[in-house]
């Protein structure tokens, strides 16, 4: 059965919408282990929301912290101590999308990294980068920091306007396959994105 992590070159990279669009596209469940700021919803709610998902569907969060920060400083904040033991994928009867918190290097405690508790779960992993100025840069060191650590790329999934030399580069450089690209949708409804995944992406790249 599918199970995928996906996870973004940077923070506001599109990932969560990549997510919702894949969650509902492979009719799965979505976890997000840490999530971190509530005051504007969380992107549970939003995946929920986007995908149109049923209440079952949305599997609970380990960890809800207050602020809009990285983890580990979130659950300092707050008082909680962070057991990466406690993040094992939970058991699911369909596919699953497990979304990380931020980047690869984002930090959940002052001595673990999100990267290194996604190796211990042995599951490939999509990997969502923008197009803009940077994007070469976050994608490959992105790319290095899961080969370094022996985890399975499925493919580097874009989003922003085309930018052909740059997504070029990344995929000849850092050798990864190139998934699709999801356009910014405005306005982003469940139906536009239903409609711009299925035109961007083919699924069965994501069956691994």
């Amino acid at each position: 059965m599918t199970r995928l992590v996906v996870v973004g070159t940077d923070t506001d990279v599109g990932k969560t919408v990549l997510a919702a669009g894949l969650t509902a596209a492979l009719g799965a469940s979505y976890w997000k282990p840490v999530q971190a700021g509530l005051d504007d919803g969380t992107d549970s709610e939003r995946v929920q929301q986007l995908a149109e998902l049923p209440d079952e569907r949305i599997l609970s969060e380990v960890y809800r912290l207050t602020s809009p920060l990285s983890p580990h400083r979130a659950a300092e904040i707050d008082g909680i101590d962070i057991d990466t033991e406690r993040l094992s994928p939970p058991r699911t009867d369909s596919p699953m999308v497990i979304e990380a918190a931020g980047g690869l290097l984002v930090p959940l405690t002052r001595k673990d990294l999100f990267a290194d508790v996604i190796a211990g779960w042995h599951l490939p992993v999509v990997l969502v980068g923008r197009t803009a100025l940077g994007a070469i840069n976050h994608a490959l060191l992105s790319i290095e920091a899961l080969r370094s650590r022996s985890i399975d790329i499925v493919g580097i999934a874009f989003v922003g306007e085309k930018i052909a030399d740059t997504q070029a580069t990344i995929v000849e450089m850092g050798n990864v396959r190139a998934l699709g690209r999801l356009p910014v949708l405005n306005p982003l409804t469940p139906e536009a994105l239903r409609q711009a995944f299925a035109r961007s992406f083919n699924l069965d790249d994501f069956h691994v």
